[in-house]
């Protein structure tokens, strides 16, 4: 199973446990940890990017930029995650360079290319954030991994109750935030 941290937002109001966090689940061997600080300037999350990369990674974690190519490029971060409606991830053509990519229904297959993941969301009622949109359900994630070419992370509403679940349906893994909450 594929495990994917998304960090929560909170660096800017507790630096020293949200750095704990992210090491920790480094530690665990999580595979991926999208740095998804969203209120930090450019170059605050590049010098936050540069901290985590520093952090002793003894299982390989690949760790990605939210939304931000231009940071994850100049901190020589492993890849970047691509927000739906974002620049097409077959732009960063480079076998060095991870791109995930978020997507919310079926309807989107076609905008993965050149991706290495999907997120696809929501699954479940987000459980650390509001969400208007309607959760999908396994079944989209069963449907969804039948038309993609790429492994598909189940994302939103996922802890370890329901993990197995979206496992079950085709996800090659998991991408989150509370199924990481220690």
């Amino acid at each position: 199973m594929i495990r994917c941290l998304i960090t929560d937002g909170s660096f800017s109001r507790n630096q020293v446990g949200w750095l704990a966090h992210v090491a920790h689940w480094i530690a665990e061997g999580a595979d991926l940890v999208q740095i998804r600080e969203r209120d930090l300037e450019a170059r605050d999350l590049a010098e936050l990017t540069r901290k985590v990369l520093r952090i002793r990674n003894p299982h390989g974690t690949r760790i990605i930029v939210n939304d931000r190519a231009d940071v994850a490029i100049a901190c020589n971060a492993h890849g970047v995650h691509l927000r739906d409606g974002s620049v097409r991830p077959d732009k960063f053509a480079r076998p060095d360079f991870l791109v995930t990519v978020s997507c919310h229904g079926i309807e989107n297959v076609q905008n993965i290319q050149g991706a290495g993941f999907v997120l696809l969301a929501p699954i479940f009622a987000p459980l650390s954030k509001e969400d208007p949109r309607p959760a999908l359900g396994t079944r989209a994630i069963t449907e969804f991994a039948r038309h993609s070419p790429i492994p598909v992370l189940a994302l939103a509403g996922i802890d370890h109750e329901n993990a197995r679940a979206c496992m079950d349906a085709g996800a090659a893994g998991i991408a989150g935030i509370t199924y990481f909450a220690r």
